[in-house]
């Protein structure tokens, strides 16, 4: 069982050309790929785009027993996914890719504007580079606070390539991001040797716990309280979150020294 669809974007669109830091996506020949798991159910999801103003998604099952599990295999798939599983999976990737953000009234209103005019007409289709998950923009928010991209890039891959499930045992093999549950069952050391600081790491573990257990629901805002009641997560954290995890445009982490470097 595979389920496939056509989307028309609302606004000028072009598909991601790379992955992005952490690697889990990869884009060959135009054609996006990304490893996702859905209530625990392995899903390969592909995007291209085989004509203008239209992109094409394509959500296949996969084997679980296909699936490699890091040590330990806390949170391994045991079946394959359904129906529910592959649209939900297709959704999320709609989101994650923008396909369905319509920029007109913002082109409108800013078309004459002398400073983002020029910028919109010469890049209509820039989007911010959302996650399927709203635990993945949460968990690379932690692992960037206070260090420079390509540091965070760095932790980002190590966190993957040792506790992502992966698609096969081979080299370059598809990786998802590890789980909230595979993360709060780590102890602050493991994590601070990928090259968190502690005090990042201890964050890190505490909100994937909360998440794991269900005491906090990140896709609602009303999460934000809670996240900020833990050491080491201030607004910065919980508004990257908002941008990149719910999709909230007004979410801007206004803080960041890029932004103020840029302003």
């Amino acid at each position: 069982m595979s389920v496939e669809l056509e989307v028309r974007p609302p606004s000028p669109y072009r598909l991601p050309t790379y992955g992005g830091e952490d690697g889990v996506m990869r884009v060959e020949r135009g054609i996006a790929h990304r490893l996702l798991h859905v209530d625990g159910c392995p899903v390969l999801v592909r995007a291209w785009e085989p004509g203008r103003q239209r992109v094409a998604l394509r959500a296949d099952p996969i084997d679980p027993r296909s699936v490699s599990s890091p040590s330990p295999a806390a949170d391994a798939p045991v079946r394959e996914a359904g129906q529910a599983e592959l649209e939900l999976a297709l959704e999320r990737m709609r989101f994650a890719l923008g396909v369905d953000d319509d920029l007109s009234e913002f082109f409108r209103r800013f078309r004459g504007d002398p400073l983002l005019g020029p910028l919109i007409r010469r890049r209509p289709h820039l989007r911010p580079r959302r996650r399927p998950w709203p635990w993945e923009a949460l968990a690379w928010a932690v692992v960037k606070q206070l260090i420079e991209s390509g540091r965070a890039a760095r932790i980002q891959r190590r966190l993957v390539g040792r506790w992502g499930l992966r698609l096969d045992d081979e080299r370059g093999a598809l990786r998802d991001v590890p789980t909230p549950a595979l993360i709060a069952g780590r102890a602050p050391a493991e994590l601070e040797s990928m090259g968190l600081a502690l005090k990042r790491a201890l964050a890190l573990r505490a909100v994937a716990g909360d998440v794991a257990a269900g005491r906090c629901d990140l896709a609602e805002k009303d999460a934000d309280r809670r996240l900020l009641s833990v050491r080491e997560i201030g607004p910065w954290t919980v508004q990257c979150l908002g941008l990149y995890g719910r999709g909230d445009p007004d979410s801007l982490p206004a803080g960041d020294l890029i932004y103020l470097k840029l302003v």
